[in-house]
């Protein structure tokens, strides 16, 4: 377990899809879940900054594990997920601050996302955003908090991983065409049949 927690963390990190010290990750383990130590690098994790605490109920553990846990938990008590990823892609998060929605023009985020919702919170964590994010993600695989983040959900660590790294491709592809302008010569086949996830 370990070494996935580290394999997928050093991934996003040097795909720039969060900084030295942010985002995190977490794997369900029946009525327990493992989730990063607060603070901890993705990119050099290691098993102290792995911690273990209830799905249903709170432990000691918890003061040293992500502020991120009960967005965590929320999502791990209303959605069949197995594991968790919260970073912060930068390209995502800058049209999060325009948009509603993110709808790639890209095939494969267009075939892979159909369309990524943005929510708002007051708060970065806590009560409030566990209960917006783990509601969306009742219908998503990823959602974006806007200006924040996004979370996203699979079996995997790895499965999770590639909804991210997807998305902030999709959204970079997103902001060459609109800063390049002109008209597309196609849009989304299909289109009409991605009404959501």
């Amino acid at each position: 377990m370990l070494e996935e927690f580290q394999r997928i963390g050093r991934d996003i990190f040097l795909s720039n899809l969060t900084s030295s010290h942010g985002g995190n990750l977490s794997v369900r383990l029946g009525d327990r879940f493992l989730i990063t130590r607060r603070g901890a690098q993705l990119g050099q994790l290691t098993a102290e900054d792995l911690i273990e605490t209830g799905l249903y109920t709170e432990d000691s553990l918890v003061m040293l594990s992500s502020s991120e846990t009960p967005v965590h938990r929320a999502i791990y008590l209303n959605t069949a997920a197995l594991a968790i990823v919260h970073a912060h892609p930068r390209t995502a998060i800058a049209l999060s601050l325009f948009e509603d929605e993110i709808v790639p023009v890209d095939n494969e985020g267009s075939y892979l996302l159909h369309k990524v919702p943005v929510v708002a919170s007051e708060l970065a964590s806590g009560p409030e955003l566990a209960d917006v994010v783990s509601t969306w993600l009742k219908e998503y695989k990823i959602v974006m908090v806007r200006g924040h983040g996004c979370f996203s959900t699979g079996q995997l660590l790895e499965e999770a991983y590639q909804w991210v790294s997807c998305l902030e491709e999709s959204c970079q592809v997103l902001y060459y065409f609109r800063t390049l302008g002109g008209q597309i010569k196609e849009y989304r086949r299909m289109a009409d049949k991605y009404p959501k996830w």
